[in-house]
């Protein structure tokens, strides 16, 4: 009979299902046998005069079919996880060379000029970029005027508010937008040419001008 507290055998079993979504297709199966030889010793040995609650059983059945299904979607989400890496590697490669917009505030000023981008929650009427030398002075306040929801891109002629020329080299910018007299969020894009592409355990990553490691998914814009 199958008994309202379980046996030492039982509780290890309910264990195995209760954690089986993390189970290799072994443990699944060893489970599901050592679930069948329980269940058929319990009704070989049980009390005619106190029978197996069939309520019980039923409930123990849907555990096992469970485990089983978990680990059947478990396998397939597998399959398609590795035949999708090859397919994002060869589309990652593909951009190499090119210039793309990635999140970051950095912008470099090379031969007089500088390329940055953001991205608006909403249109705004008035957006300004401010660039910034490393030490954190301002070097450039550049007034974009109305701009659209969305992705958009900004130069920079390389000067400074004076009209001279900037140094080229590095420099940082952030971007404020605004509706009437409400501020809009605006996310800060860097510019940079794809200069690789690495495969590793966590998916395919890029090194993008002077920034590693930017996974696929990260690419706003490719120009």
């Amino acid at each position: 009979m199958i008994n309202a507290a379980p046996t030492t055998d039982t509780a290890a079993l309910f264990a195995s299902i209760n954690g089986g979504s993390g189970a290799s297709k072994s443990t699944a199966n060893a489970t599901q046998d050592r679930f069948m030889t329980l269940l058929v010793t319990q009704l070989k040995n049980q009390d005619p005069l106190n029978p197996m609650d069939n309520a019980q059983m039923t409930s123990q059945m849907a555990q096992i079919s469970t485990v089983s299904g978990i680990d059947k979607l478990n396998a397939t989400l597998q399959a398609l996880s590795a035949s999708m890496t090859p397919n994002q590697t060869l589309q990652a490669a593909s951009m190499i060379g090119h210039g793309v917009l990635v999140p970051g505030d950095g912008v470099q000023l090379a031969n007089g000029a500088g390329l940055g981008g953001f991205e608006l929650a909403q249109s705004a009427d008035s957006a300004q970029v401010s660039v910034y030398d490393r030490a954190g002075a301002l070097v450039r306040s550049i007034d974009l005027g109305a701009q659209p929801a969305g992705i958009s891109k900004w130069q920079w002629d390389g000067t400074d508010n004076s009209g001279a020329a900037a140094a080229a080299g590095n420099y940082t910018f952030n971007v404020n937008a605004a509706q009437g007299s409400n501020p809009v969020a605006a996310s800060s894009l860097q510019f940079g040419l794809v200069n690789s592409v690495t495969q590793g355990a966590q998916g395919v990553s890029m090194s993008v001008g002077q920034l590693d490691n930017i996974a696929l998914t990260e690419v706003k814009q490719i120009l």
